[in-house]
């Protein structure tokens, strides 16, 4: 209802300042009080991290260990393509996403386009996924297209957090929440992590300040 009313208030905003309207009565109802976020949900130990994993097998395991160690948002690490990692320079780029199967490129300009340092876990985690010559993805589908994230947590996501005794709570996106948190713990500053996770200092304080 919040983001609604605000895109509401938006649009007659405009309309009264191009004189099409006298007032905006939507702004007149009286405040829009914006909902308190909900808890990030993120793994308490890297051991829980390695429990899914195992659980996901070969085929998806690495996913879970690289997403925790670079933060990057499901639809990116589905994007990703082998020429993005620099291994010389230890790093990964983050150029693309993918939204509704289709690949997405962020602009030139956009805070999304970025660099983000690769650690021994996540380049180990790169090296157990084997490379395919039938596609060019970094963690390709099993017919080696994009993953289909909404199938893949139904199907092998939320199966494999059952087996591994850990809290139905945790979706794909406590990946990137744990590479949050760790950060934080380890000093990182909001402005540094803004940076590394193509957000907003914003974002980071109302997500994770309580951390």
């Amino acid at each position: 209802r919040y983001a609604i009313m605000r895109s509401f208030r938006q649009v007659r905003g405009a309309a009264v300042r191009w004189q099409l309207i006298r007032d905006n009565p939507a702004t007149d109802a009286g405040p829009n009080r914006q909902p308190a976020r909900e808890e990030a949900s993120f793994f308490e130990s890297l051991a829980e991290v390695d429990r899914l994993a195992v659980e996901l097998g070969s085929t998806f395991g690495p996913i879970v260990i690289f997403g925790v160690e670079t933060g990057l948002r499901p639809s990116e690490w589905m994007a990703l393509e082998r020429r993005h990692v620099d291994r010389r320079s230890q790093v990964v780029h983050v150029r693309n996403s993918v939204v509704d199967r289709r690949r997405r490129e962020y602009g030139k300009t956009a805070r999304s386009r970025r660099s983000v340092p690769l650690t021994a876990r996540a380049l180990a985690a790169i090296d157990s996924f084997p490379a395919r010559l039938d596609t060019p993805l970094l963690f390709p589908a099993p017919k080696g297209g994009f993953i289909d994230l909404d199938n893949w947590r139904r199907r092998h996501w939320r199966p494999a957090l059952e087996a591994a005794g850990l809290s139905s709570d945790l979706t794909p996106y406590a990946m990137r929440h744990t590479y949050a948190s760790y950060a934080l713990d380890a000093g990182v500053t909001i402005f540094e992590l803004a940076r590394l996770m193509g957000t907003s200092v914003k974002v980071i304080d109302d997500t994770y300040g309580h951390l």
